[in-house]
């Protein structure tokens, strides 16, 4: 079969591998309907050093059941099923706390291990706790926003509810990225009254316009937090959501909250300290998140979706054949396009 691999920065092969097959009797294997390219696949196309062996890539996907394990009791053959970016068991203690991503069992998809979702198939461990069966077709119309709840729209959903976004409440968004871009759906739904972006792309500003930011801020660093503080009284937001993930986004995220407020943080962060620590401690400033548990989302944000009240498939703005996966990481990280579907 087809797989993505990544040898080193600026290095994406699209080879043939062995099929993927059933190892575990609680594993399922999907053909592969609908995959992406993600904002954090960038940093190692960026960065990755070679390691003579390379890294499957992928990590979101809707996909078809075409077998499982003797031990899978809900995901039967047939099933259009979505796969979130981590896999779980669903009964271990985390799982029933909603951590799906602290899985006792569990563990993360686009490496050796496990294999990457920008391929033709995927082996799935934990197919019971990790599958989520869809009650649409393969070919819906839906499948844009549908395959956003494997990462993107439930990783924006975490950071609004880590940061407390509420009714009334005034919301910041740093970064204007896909997650970004769907924290303002999120920010939206949660009833936030006031929804500032920060970004500078137009065509993603638009987006952002069109889901529900109700302001926007062109400027970084310091004059960034000068025209925030500036939109909102001098006092800062509430709810700051960071989907970003570098050291100067969460230096803005210090900056522009407010006394009390709460820092989402879901950008993968290349910092090893957060800046301001005292002003934090002394403003009793809240600051949490991590990797997103959207297998937990999924049941709260999937009518949203049915029923047409969001549309964060509205990212993908580019789609894309396995063959072309090399290319859309090269558009995605030259800025040409937003988020890049794959359809094998």
């Amino acid at each position: 079969m087809l797989a993505t691999i990544m040898y080193k920065a600026g290095d994406v092969r699209v080879e043939s591998i062995p099929d993927a097959c059933i190892q575990q009797s609680t594993d399922a294997l999907i053909r592969i309907i609908r995959a992406c390219i993600c904002g954090s696949d960038l940093w190692p196309y960026r960065l990755k050093q070679p390691d003579g062996t390379g890294q499957n890539m992928g990590h979101e996907a809707i996909g078809r059941v075409e077998a499982v394990g003797k031990s899978v009791r809900k995901i039967k053959v047939g099933d259009v099923v979505i796969m979130p970016f981590a896999y779980s068991d669903g009964t271990c203690d985390f799982c029933n706390e909603g951590l799906h991503t602290a899985c006792t069992q569990g563990g993360f998809f686009g490496n050796a291990e496990v294999g990457g979702a920008q391929a033709e198939a995927l082996r799935v461990p934990q197919a019971d706790g990790t599958l989520y069966a869809l009650p649409v077709a393969e070919d819906d119309a839906l499948m844009p926003s549908l395959l956003t709840l494997s990462d993107v729209m439930g990783t924006g959903h975490h950071a609004a509810v880590v940061a407390r976004v509420g009714k009334g409440k005034k919301a910041a968004v740093i970064g204007d990225g896909a997650v970004g871009l769907c924290g303002v759906i999120a920010a939206k739904r949660l009833g936030a009254e006031q929804i500032i972006i920060l970004g500078r792309h137009p065509d993603r500003i638009e987006l952002a316009k069109q889901f529900g930011a109700t302001n926007v801020v062109n400027e970084r660093g310091d004059e960034a937090i000068a025209r925030v503080r500036e939109l909102t009284d001098g006092f800062g937001v509430h709810s700051v959501l960071e989907c970003v993930g570098t050291e100067q986004a969460m230096a803005t995220s210090m900056g522009i909250v407010r006394a009390g407020g709460m820092v989402g943080r879901v950008g993968v962060p290349h910092y090893d300290q957060i800046p301001q620590a005292q002003p934090m401690f002394y403003s009793n400033v809240l600051v949490g998140g991590g990797p997103a548990p959207v297998r937990a989302y999924i049941d709260e944000l999937l009518p949203d979706v049915l029923e047409g009240r969001i549309q964060p498939g509205l990212v993908f703005d580019r789609t894309i054949g396995l063959e072309d996966v090399p290319d859309g990481y090269r558009a995605m990280d030259t800025r040409e396009a937003i988020k890049v579907m794959v359809r094998p």
